[in-house]
Order: C-alpha cells, then sequence, then structure tokens
C-alpha cells in the first residue's frame, strides 16, 4: 500500500562511516519500507560519495571574485553561471527529484556529523536551493515532506526537559529549523536511544530484539509520515519589519519566542 498519492520518490541521506553500523541498518529499513509502499528510493551514502564537507574556493572554478572568497556571493554566481561543482549538482538534482527527504545519522557532540553538517553548508546553496525572498514558507520545496532519523547512545530518560543530556526537541530543533528555513513541510525526528557504539555487533538475544523494535518503529513511522502532522514553525507574517516575532502571532519555541515582560 503506498504512502500516499502525493509521495513518489524519496532520498535517504546516510551520514555514518560504517556501512555495517546500525544507522546503515535503519537506512536499509527505510528503504524497505518505502519500496513496498510504492515509492522509489535514491540514497546518498555519504562515506560512500566520499563527499567532501569543507566548501572552499576550488570548488568555485568560474569565480565572481577571484580576489576574495564569499562562498555565499560565489554559490549564487555558480548556479547562475551553470557552473555548480558536479557533487553538488548531484545533490540538488536528487533533493529536486524527491518528495521525501529522510536524514538518517549519529547524534554527536549535539549536532550532525561534519560530513552532514557540511553536505547542509555545500548543497543547501544561495541561489541554487534559497534566495533572501525564498525561505522558510516560500520555500523552494514547498510541498516536499522531510525527516531526521538519528541515534544516541543514552537512554531517553537523560533527555527529557530535565534530563542530563538535555531536551532532544531543543537539540535537534536548529536542524529541523534548516530544513523549513529552505521549504520542506518537517517532521518530528525520529530518535533510536541507547545505541551506543559496537551495539550493532551485540550477538545478544536483549540487543538483537531491542534493534529490531526501533526499525519496525521506524518502518511504522514511515508508513503513516503523511498522516503525521509536521513541525509548527513561524511563517513570514508572523514578523514585523525588524524580523520580530509579532505580539499577535503564536510562538513554537523556546528558540522564537514572546520576551518576557518585567
Amino acid at each position: 500500500m503506498a504512502i500516499s498519492n502525493t509521495i513518489k520518490r524519496a532520498l535517504i541521506v546516510l551520514a555514518h562511516p560504517e556501512p555495517r553500523s546500525f544507522n546503515a541498518q535503519m537506512k536499509d529499513a527505510a528503504a524497505e519500507q518505502l519500496r513496498a509502499s510504492g515509492i522509489a528510493v535514491a540514497v546518498s551514502d555519504l562515506h560512500q560519495l566520499a563527499f567532501d564537507p569543507v566548501e572552499a574556493s576550488h570548488h568555485f572554478p568560474v569565480r565572481q571574485d577571484p580576489d576574495w572568497f564569499r562562498p555565499q556571493a560565489e554559490q549564487r554566481y555558480a548556479f547562475e553561471q551553470g557552473a555548480v561543482s558536479l557533487d553538488v549538482k548531484a545533490e540538488i538534482e536528487k533533493l529536486q527529484w524527491a518528495d521525501l527527504v529522510i536524514f538518517q545519522y549519529p547524534l554527536w557532540w549535539y549536532g550532525m556529523p561534519a560530513i552532514l553538517k557540511g553536505w547542509i553548508d555545500r548543497v543547501f546553496t544561495y541561489g541554487g536551493v534559497y534566495t533572501s525572498r525564498e525561505r522558510y514558507d516560500h520555500g523552494r520545496f514547498q510541498g516536499k515532506h522531510a525527516m531526521l532519523s538519528v541515534t544516541v547512545g543514552a537512554p531517553q530518560s537523560t533527555y527529557g526537559p530535565s534530563g542530563r543530556n538535555g531536551d532532544i526537541d531543543l537539540v535537534m530543533w536548529p536542524s529541523c529549523f534548516t530544513l523549513y528555513y529552505v521549504g520542506f513541510s518537517v517532521h518530528r525526528p525520529f530518535v533510536s536511544y541507547g545505541v551506543e557504539g559496537g551495539l550493532q555487533y551485540s550477538n545478544t538475544s536483549t540487543m538483537l530484539e531491542r534493534l529490531s523494535l526501533q526499525k519496525d518503529a521506524f518502518k511504522t513511522r514511515i508508513a503513516g509520515i503523511e498522516s503525521d502532522k509536521p513541525m509548527e514553525f513561524n511563517r513570514w507574517e508572523d514578523w514585523d519589519a525588524d524580523g520580530r516575532l509579532q505580539a499577535s502571532a503564536p510562538a513554537f519555541s523556546q528558540f522564537i519566542r514572546h520576551p518576557k515582560s518585567s
């Protein structure tokens, strides 16, 4: 049974250096569920692709300013000149092709692994993926869906509002907002807790069952992705001329909120 009539193609972006890792297994689980639902699947395994995450001047042989490297300006100029580097061009084309994008990675130091953060830096190009006018609810990827799927080593109890690792909703918000920034409808992250290094190699029935349950739960989330309400973010109309939240606008996060009255 298809997930919906609007999701026909999906891209999975994997950022883990070990092909036998639990993250790789989650990528496989996602692909299996999507294909079983009649969805075409493409995968960007960033380590397998040897994707260069470091934005640098050598990616821009055709330069707007050969004397001073301004990444954002050069990104836009390369797009306008049809001179985007081939690796970035291929990833942008995958994003344009996909109706759903799933990012699978381990949470390292409360954020994305460097290779995925660099992928964002280079692929979410100014001009090619967004402009000053095409952002947020006016973004180019309006109508497309995105979801983060992350693994963490600690138990779920430590990622609550009073947990020692911090509130997982706040930890993940900046990465989710990045996807909304370019127009995606962003679904709540899927978090696999207690996935420690080496856990995937355990032969104990308890551990294997635990991993199997995680993958089954992930498949269930993917199968019901469009009945799952996306996260809420502020729209252009919610901000005033100075880019501040208007008094009448709702607030959805501690990151963008109304100031407390003194």
